[in-house]
């Protein structure tokens, strides 16, 4: 059986070499290479070295960070399929991630099985997302999917503009000031959105906006 390859790009040599121990254990998988910053992902590229099936990619790395290397391997390798390992779960990171075309954001405590499960959900079906990042974007998945007419239908030209400002890493004191609206308004226009595209959090409506594809990532 021809085995799942993996490259693990953390600058946290112990944690990397622990974590290749523990993929190793598990069948039909492979760790191609151990890196320490996004630099050494392009050289790697660049020497031609094979194309892992997945990359488990750290966010703060010297060097070039997390986004960064997306960034760069959108333009140079955009079929790439990348699951950020990270400890940092706040919601404008996870959004720059997925932005930048990340297909997964697991935190470094998920559970062993679980970590497994995701690896094989994103090399087979695309996406995964796991621990406090799923619950941040619990139900929005499934009312998409359910929906036979898109709920974005329903939005007015000004609940489209924030929409798409909200999807940018913009925090919401900004987007009012873009908007020329006063917080409290932009907390309305919030709020209407999520109901309307029925999702629960920023999260879960920037994860509409890219499965949907109404904004480029």
């Amino acid at each position: 059986m021809k085995k799942k390859t993996v490259v693990i790009v953390d600058d946290h040599l112990l944690f990397a070499q622990s974590l290749e121990s523990l993929i190793l254990k598990i069948e039909g998988y492979h760790v191609l290479e151990i890196l320490k910053n996004g630099k050494e992902l392009t050289r790697y590229y660049l020497h031609k070295r094979k194309k892992p099936d997945l990359i488990l990619l750290d966010i703060k790395m010297p060097v070039m960070d997390g986004v960064q290397t997306m960034h760069w391997l959108k333009e140079n390798q955009p079929n790439q399929k990348v699951l950020a390992l990270t400890m940092e779960d706040d919601e404008e990171t996870i959004i720059r991630m997925l932005r930048a075309g990340a297909r997964g954001y697991l935190l470094k405590d998920i559970h062993p099985d679980n970590f497994e499960y995701a690896m094989n959900v994103v090399i087979e079906q695309g996406y995964y997302y796991s621990g406090k990042v799923e619950n941040l974007m619990k139900n929005s998945e499934d009312t998409i999917l359910k929906k036979e007419h898109s709920p974005a239908e329903k939005l007015t030209d000004r609940e489209w503009e924030f929409l798409k400002l909200a999807c940018s890493e913009l925090t919401y004191k900004a987007i009012a000031l873009e908007m020329s609206l006063s917080p409290k308004t932009v907390e309305n226009y919030r709020e209407t959105v999520f109901r309307k595209l029925e999702v629960k959090t920023r999260v879960g409506m920037v994860i509409y906006c890219l499965k949907n594809n109404f904004f480029k990532i």
